[in-house]
C-alpha cells in the first residue's frame, strides 16, 4: 500500500484590526485545510464566523504549543493541511508558531506561507523613519532592570528599531528608552493600526515618553514603538573620515542631481559611510536647505 503524501502547514496571516485586510488566498487556504490552529480560538473564532468559514479550531499557545505540536504534526504526516493563524498578524512572529513550524520541517513537511498583514511593518512603512536596514526586537523585558539593561545593550544599534509593548508598560518603556537612548532620539508610536481608532504619534523620545505620562489614552490597544538608529560618525566606518563634513559636502552636490535616497546611497559609498547614517543626513539637509 503506498504511504500517504503529507499534508501542508499553511502560516496564514490575519487582520491585525481591518477584517478587510484578510486577502482572499488566506481565507481560501482558512476554507480548505482540514484543521486551523489558533492562538484563542474564542477571538479566532469570532474571525471564522465572519467569514463563514467552517473549519474545525484547536488552540496552540505558548503555553501548550510544546505539547500540542506533536499532535498537529501527527495529522500533517496523516495528509491533513493545516492552517496556523494567530490572534492577529503573522504567527511565530512575536506569536506562538515557532516549535510547530520548526517540528512540520525537521519531519519533511511542506510549510507555505500565506503573507499579509505584520503590525511590525506595517508601523514601521509609515513611522518616518529609515527603513533601508530595521531590527525587530519584539517585546522588551518586562522587570525593570533587565529592559533598562538591554537598551542600553542597543543604545549604539545604528539600525531603526522596532518593538511590541504592552499598554500597561509603554510609559516606563519610553521613558527607560529616552534614557537609554538620549531624549532627542526620533522615534515613533503606532497604536491599533488599521482599526478605528488608529493613531501614529511621531516625536522624539523624550516628546512620546511625556505624551505617555500625560494622555492615559495613548498607552490603550496595541501598540508598535520604533526608534531611530544611533548616529553613525563616517570616522566608525572603514576608510571614514573624522568629521561629518565631507558626508554633508557630498550630499550637497549630489542632492542637486538625484532623487535622495540615491543621492545618500552615492554619499555613503564616497565617503565610507553607513547608507542609513548618509540617509539621515540628507534627510536633515533637505529640511534645512529646500533640496529636492
Amino acid at each position: 500500500m503506498a504511504n500517504t503524501p503529507a499534508g501542508r502547514l499553511y502560516v496564514v496571516a490575519t487582520p491585525i484590526g481591518n477584517l478587510g485586510d484578510l486577502s482572499p488566498r488566506a481565507r481560501q487556504v482558512l476554507e480548505g485545510c482540514a484543521l486551523v490552529a489558533a492562538e484563542d480560538t474564542r477571538h479566532s473564532g469570532v474571525l471564522l464566523r465572519h467569514f463563514q468559514i467552517a473549519t474545525p479550531l484547536v488552540s496552540l499557545h505558548e503555553h501548550n504549543e510544546r505539547r500540542r505540536a506533536p499532535q498537529l504534526l501527527a495529522r500533517l504526516t496523516a495528509g491533513a493541511d493545516v492552517a496556523l493563524i494567530s490572534d492577529a498578524g503573522t504567527p511565530a512572529i512575536s506569536d506562538p508558531g515557532f516549535e510547530l513550524v520548526r517540528a512540520a520541517i525537521e519531519a519533511g513537511v511542506e510549510v507555505v506561507a500565506v503573507p499579509g498583514p505584520c503590525a511590525a511593518i506595517a508601523a514601521l512603512s509609515i513611522a518616518g523613519l529609515a527603513t533601508a536596514e530595521f531590527s525587530f526586537l519584539g517585546f522588551l523585558p518586562a522587570r525593570a532592570s533587565a529592559r533598562r539593561r538591554r537598551l542600553g545593550e542597543l543604545a549604539a544599534e545604528p539600525r531603526t528599531l522596532v518593538f511590541y509593548e504592552s499598554p500597561h508598560r509603554l510609559g516606563e518603556m519610553l521613558a527607560d528608552c529616552a534614557s537609554a537612548f538620549g531624549a532627542t532620539r526620533g522615534a515613533a508610536l503606532g497604536r491599533e493600526l488599521t482599526k478605528l481608532h488608529e493613531q501614529v504619534h511621531r516625536g522624539t523620545l523624550g516628546e512620546l515618553a511625556a505624551l505617555a505620562a500625560r494622555e492615559a489614552d495613548v498607552s490603550r490597544g496595541e501598540l508598535v514603538v520604533l526608534v531611530e538608529g544611533a548616529a553613525v560618525a563616517a570616522a566608525d566606518a572603514p576608510g571614514g573620515s573624522s568629521s561629518g563634513a565631507p558626508l554633508d559636502q557630498a550630499l550637497r552636490v549630489l542632492l542637486e542631481e538625484l532623487p535622495l535616497a540615491q543621492a545618500a546611497r552615492l554619499a555613503a559609498r564616497i565617503c565610507g559611510a553607513r547608507d542609513n547614517e548618509a540617509y539621515r543626513r540628507a534627510l536633515a539637509l533637505r529640511a534645512t536647505s529646500g533640496s529636492q
